[in-house]
């Protein structure tokens, strides 16, 4: 019996409603009501609000109380949103307000109704809540035994977003591809629900590289066309796909480790989660002894702008201590990257780290002139 068979599988598949078109929120009123809602917190960021404000209902029977954010989704600001009461929770932003909306209707016990202004993670999907402190330092994820009810994508909204945070959720989603495989190579067999998730996030992997740098473009040019369509879709829904239905199998490994040891360094705060997060790909092939294919991602990076050496981490790669510290926090304990099956030491991260620099600043100097 493979080892799949003998591991609980909780598939949270999705929200119980998803809907991406325009004019989508104009019946949001209606929908609440079917629910039997009638006062409604909203969460929001300054920028999001604005965006959405365009396209949001006035309401004529629910009663709304507008809740600002810090910029933070940590446990005091959870706390002090948790205060106001209400019968459903409205986020409208991007992934730190949805993961505070879903944290806050987690604590008191009501639905999250998630209404994204980025496409740069699949956290209007997924049911699960990324908690940092309040100097923007990873602290721990929590998923939450309740789907989300409802996610509304208003594409026009997304069209406002800056480029930089499409790029950031096509590389989020991009480790969908290289974190589940990673997670399922192990498997003497895979369970029907593992199969759909790796095949999503092969899925993920094929539209991205086809369709992403056309998406920024179209982005750039404020222009829904197919391709924009198709990467929103495939960074919130196919993406958040992928962890609903692997569980343990379609989430995160040595990829997001790395992320979380670079939010340890202040001089990566200019760099978006998704930017890390494509960094932490780079490493994880290293690691995995998959240079060829770090090899292969490199021009695909450098078209769109995605950190690849340590001068676009805004670190000092001739620096030891650096490298150690982020090699003893990729391994701390509870990281995603021990879901693997693999022992690795402070010596490999480090090794793979040099590997990544070394490869690719030697493509660099056959391939782009300085």
């Amino acid at each position: 019996m493979g080892e799949c068979m003998m591991q609980a599988i909780q598939v949270q598949a999705g929200p119980s409603v998803y809907q991406c078109e325009e004019d989508v929120l104009l019946s949001l009123e209606e929908k609440l009501l079917k629910y039997g809602f009638r006062n409604v917190l909203v969460i929001h960021g300054e920028k999001s609000w604005k965006a959405v404000e365009p396209y949001f209902p006035a309401f004529k029977e629910l009663v709304a109380t507008f809740v600002p954010y810090s910029g933070h989704c940590s446990e005091n600001e959870i706390d002090r949103v948790a205060e106001h009461q209400a019968d459903v929770i409205v986020g409208i932003g991007g992934g730190t307000v949805l993961d505070l909306t879903k944290a806050v209707a987690n604590k008191i016990g009501k639905d999250a109704v998630l209404i994204p202004t980025l496409a740069a993670t699949c956290a209007a999907w997924t049911p699960l809540s990324v908690i940092y402190d309040d100097q923007d330092r990873f602290v721990r994820f929590e998923v939450f035994p309740r789907a989300n009810l409802l996610v509304l994508i208003e594409p026009r909204v997304l069209l406002t977003s800056p480029p930089e945070y499409l790029r950031a959720g096509i590389a989020d989603t991009l480790a969908k591809w290289y974190e589940a495989r990673a997670l399922t190579e192990q498997l003497e067999t895979k369970r029907v629900s593992i199969e759909l998730a790796v095949n999503t996030a092969k899925l993920c992997k094929d539209v991205l590289l086809e369709h992403g740098a056309a998406a920024i473009e179209a982005l750039n040019k404020g222009v829904s066309n197919h391709s924009f369509i198709q990467v929103i879709e495939t960074n919130i829904l196919a993406g958040g796909l992928v962890g609903s239905l692997g569980d343990r199998y379609g989430r995160i490994a040595a990829a997001h480790s790395v992320h979380n040891a670079l939010t340890q360094f202040e001089e990566t705060h200019h760099l978006l989660h998704g930017e890390k997060v494509a960094y932490g790909i780079l490493v994880q092939l290293a690691l995995e002894k998959r240079v060829d294919e770090l090899v292969e991602l490199q021009p695909y990076y450098h078209e769109l702008q995605l950190p690849y050496l340590f001068t676009h981490l805004k670190l000092d790669f001739e620096s030891l201590e650096t490298k150690q510290k982020i090699a003893e926090w990729t391994l701390k304990k509870g990281e995603s990257i021990h879901m693997m099956g693999q022992y690795f030491t402070e010596e490999d991260i480090i090794l793979a780290l040099e590997t990544v620099e070394e490869t690719l600043k030697k493509l660099l100097k056959g391939r782009y002139s300085t």
